[in-house]
């Protein structure tokens, strides 16, 4: 395999070269945590679908395939849906906010009364995508170099967090870039064909597997319900979706750039469910656990040199998730919490009071390292990841929506919003368990009657307030300082 190592070694250096040359560009607050506000088209569909695309997307992906067919594509379609849900209704008022985080949204919108139990919400949701997406090294560098866990896991962890804390948004903005590439030559136009043609073609594997494999809804009505409520809506107000929405340079960018990606996430997911059902073909007799159906198919199918850039490609899904949750959970880290803990409005951080740049650094670098040491020590990361998209959904989905389409919702109704649903499901995951869908469907239920009820029930939103949110939906408003003008990616 040494043909594979030089690729996959190659790639690395990429990573970090791409990191140093971010680091240049970094050269404000802007520039650090949403590239300047200046990608292009092109740029912004790339760095979007890598974000959202995952090791969950594409070895999970070709998982479910494996074990239920053409109808393991939902759970990739239900993020392409919510991301052309975001694209379509919500981005373009989104990027006209010119702010840094969710909780800086709702402050706007409501007069600062969810900021902060807002920001704890989607701090742990964002560090619990980083801790997943960390863990997930150790699978593919156990196929590259059969290394032990902790290390597979702090080589992966290690790189990212250089490269992120260097540049900041501009470093994995690029990287991003040539992930998504690595990610389409290796998966859509290298393993998706071979697989298909080792499996025999489409009507050998309709021949050699149940029918259940090519029936659309195969997997199940519950699991599709749950699939769209967790992560439909969780693409729609997650802190690492809508800090790559701060990220384009204008909002039609916001609005059609990411309609391009949800439609390449809703291609990719038939890839990967297709990979998964020829893999069973190959495999008819199982293997240890369907995530290794991916690792399996390219190992024993795949050429060598080939072989490497596949595994580059599933790389490059899980260090696109992890390095923008990474950046996301500082980002929240600092400006929603720290900040109000030391009484500083996060809007307010004026570039003279202290080195902006230099503190969301040292945030990504901290977390970072926490982020590996937990998912060296944590076991059960589906539970962790279920208790973090469930407090996001049940919590924040009705205050952030409410106060994008509700003139009526308040503060009040906000804040006990996040409260009630937040605590609803925490309840009931001790009841039902932490894997049941019980849980999310009743707190979102208790979140949304509450910020109803309460909203109705209480004084109207300040009008200053809400004027001054209509003229930063208008795109008017407190403008934030630029440097000077760089070279605009396209």
């Amino acid at each position: 395999m040494a043909v594979d190592y030089i690729v996959i070694v190659v790639y690395l250096a990429g990573m970090l070269a791409m990191g140093w040359w971010g680091m240049r560009r970094a050269k404000s607050k802007s520039d650090f945590l949403v590239a300047g506000r200046r990608l292009g088209p092109a740029m912004y569909s790339g760095t979007m679908a890598a974000v959202v695309l995952g090791g969950a997307s594409t070895i999970g992906g070709v998982g479910l395939g494996y074990q239920y067919g053409l109808s393991g594509a939902w759970l990739v379609f239900s993020i392409g849906f919510g991301l052309l849900a975001l694209s379509v209704f919500f981005s373009a008022r989104i990027a006209r906010l010119k702010v840094y985080t969710v909780s800086e949204m709702l402050d706007l919108r409501y007069g600062g009364s969810a900021g902060m139990i807002s920001g704890i919400v989607m701090w742990a949701y964002t560090l619990m995508l980083v801790v997943t997406s960390t863990i997930a090294y150790a699978t593919i560098f156990d196929v590259l170099f059969d290394v032990p866990r902790w290390l597979a896991i702090v080589i992966g962890g290690a790189i990212v967090v250089a490269y992120s804390t260097l540049g900041g948004m501009w470093s994995i903005t690029i990287t991003d870039m040539v992930q998504f590439v690595v990610k389409t030559i290796g998966v859509l136009l290298i393993l998706l064909p071979v697989a298909v043609v080792k499996a025999g073609g489409f009507s050998e594997m309709k021949a050699a597997l149940p029918t259940s494999y090519f029936d659309p809804l195969g997997i199940g009505g519950e699991t599709i319900f749950t699939y769209v409520l967790i992560y439909t809506f969780g693409m729609l107000i997650g802190q690492d979706i809508w800090q790559r929405v701060f990220t384009a340079r204008t909002d039609k960018v916001a609005r059609w750039g990411g309609t391009v990606s949800g439609v390449y996430c809703l291609v990719y997911a038939i890839g990967g469910a297709v990979i998964g059902t020829a893999a069973k073909v190959l495999y008819p007799k199982g293997l240890g656990e369907a995530d290794e159906a991916f690792a399996q198919i390219v190992k024993d199918e795949l050429p060598v040199g080939v072989r490497g850039l596949v595994l580059a490609a599933a790389l490059a899904a899980v260090m696109s998730t992890s390095s923008g949750a990474l950046i996301a959970c500082a980002t929240v880290a600092n400006n929603d919490i720290w900040k109000r803990l030391r009484g500083v409005k996060p809007e307010a951080g004026a570039e003279g009071e202290h080195d902006e740049v230099k503190g969301n650094r040292l945030f990504i670098l901290v977390l970072g390292i926490a982020a590996i040491v937990i998912s060296i020590v944590l076991n059960n990361v589906v539970e962790a990841l279920t208790v973090a998209y469930n407090l996001l959904v049940a919590g924040l989905l009705v205050p952030i929506l409410g106060g994008l389409v509700w003139k009526r919702g308040t503060g009040t109704g906000a804040l006990a919003s996040v409260v009630v649903g937040g605590l609803t499901v925490l309840g009931l995951m001790w009841k039902y368990g932490i894997l049941a869908n019980e849980p999310v469907y009743y707190g979102l239920s208790a979140s949304l009657v509450v910020y109803l009820v309460v909203s109705l029930a209480t004084k109207p939103t300040d009008a200053a307030v809400l004027a001054n949110w209509r003229e930063r939906l208008a795109g008017r408003g407190a403008p934030e300082p630029d440097p000077a003008p760089v070279a605009v990616p396209q």
